[in-house]
């Protein structure tokens, strides 16, 4: 077989390189002669899987007071999108949103025996929350159960139907102190719901525990104060909504103070409650937003002070809140009408005025 004679050149260019090439080892192999320094370098090697932390950015999230359907509210719900009234356009706008569902969930079920006010509404009401852009609901109040346990089942059955989120109630205490939990812009949203109001001879009955059904309760504070350091493992931003306080009573009490105080040390970055019917003061505490009182909002009755509401909005990243936005309004024919004008700007002084008996900061 005849075979292509080498030039000189090439030959001398292969020699050449044979002399230039370190000598291995016996045994190297050629990934091992490499510099160890680049192969093992992070940056000479990427990892292709290696994703960057999303970045967390603002969002904001508005809160209404308590809400039931009873008396002149019940027609509403033959219309469930424009059951909330105008205020809804203010919940949509936010990128959550969250009210105090004062009421049981069913049609049936004995009144609470005692009990001088009892509210009950069908699951309609549910869809008129979704509707009117409400992303979750609490039930942990002194009404969530007021038609015992038949209404308690009824309650949990609906909400299970219509995949609305609910909390503070449960089949028990695990769920009913469980948070919702939800990613906005980046931050881990946990938001964990309790009463410390319930009627004397309801407290048992009504509180949930690990076999039974029922409230998460905030008399229980060692496992109230459990659920918000466990979330706060794993949130950027844990939020207590409350049910607390004295009925018309416009400054927080004792015992709402020291809750707060306990639940900020627990973790907890936002607190947010109601049931006094009026406004309470928003503000500050060592660094937290605290709200005692968000008052009425979807309700059947209101006068002077009862009817004063509002939706609280706050602009939140991770565990700081940036900014804390009030949109005044007044209950007429049920439901809350946003005020305008001369009006809305003395009702926003108003609320600011509110948090001097509550002993918080403007921020």
């Amino acid at each position: 077989m005849l075979r292509a004679p080498v030039s000189k050149g090439l030959l001398a260019g292969l020699l050449a390189v044979l002399v230039a090439a370190p000598a291995c080892s016996a045994g190297q192999s050629d990934a091992d002669s490499q510099p160890r320094r680049v192969r093992n370098s992070a940056a000479a090697d990427p990892s292709p899987t290696a994703k960057p932390k999303p970045q967390r950015r603002p969002y904001t999230i508005s809160f209404g007071g308590d809400v039931h359907f009873e008396g002149l509210l019940r027609p509403r719900l033959n219309n469930p999108r424009t059951a909330l009234g105008p205020i809804a356009s203010v919940l949509r706008a936010s990128d959550l949103s969250m009210i105090n569902l004062e009421t049981a969930i069913t049609t049936g079920g004995t009144p609470a025996p005692g009990k001088q006010y009892t509210f009950r509404a069908p699951p309609s009401a549910l869809t008129a929350l979704k509707a009117a852009g409400v992303d979750v609901a609490s039930m942990a109040n002194n009404h969530g159960m007021d038609y015992m346990e038949t209404g308690l089942r009824d309650s949990l059955a609906a909400i299970k139907r219509s995949r609305f989120p609910v909390i503070g109630i449960g089949r028990n205490a695990a769920e009913a102190y469980r948070p919702y939990r939800k990613v906005i812009n980046g931050n881990r949203v946990s938001i964990i719901a309790a009463t410390q109001v319930l009627d004397a001879e309801f407290i048992q009955s009504w509180t949930a525990t690990d076999t039974k059904g029922g409230l998460a309760s905030a008399k229980n504070e060692s496992r109230l104060l459990a659920a918000v350091r466990a979330a706060r493992r794993n949130s950027d931003t844990v939020i207590v909504h409350l049910h607390w306080g004295t009925e018309l009573v416009g400054c927080p009490t004792p015992m709402q103070r020291d809750l707060a105080v306990k639940l900020i040390r627990a973790g907890a970055d936002v607190i947010v409650g109601g049931h006094a019917h009026i406004l309470l003061g928003s503000g500050y505490l060592s660094g937290r937003y605290v709200n005692y009182g968000m008052g009425n909002f979807v309700f059947y009755n209101w006068g002077p002070e009862t009817g004063t509401t509002g939706v609280l909005t706050l602009t939140i990243n991770g565990r700081k809140v940036l900014k804390d936005t009030w949109t005044p309004a007044r209950i007429n024919g049920g439901v809350p009408v946003p005020l305008t004008g001369t009006a809305r700007t003395q009702a926003i002084r108003d609320w600011k005025a509110l948090r001097t008996c509550a002993g918080l900061d403007s921020g």
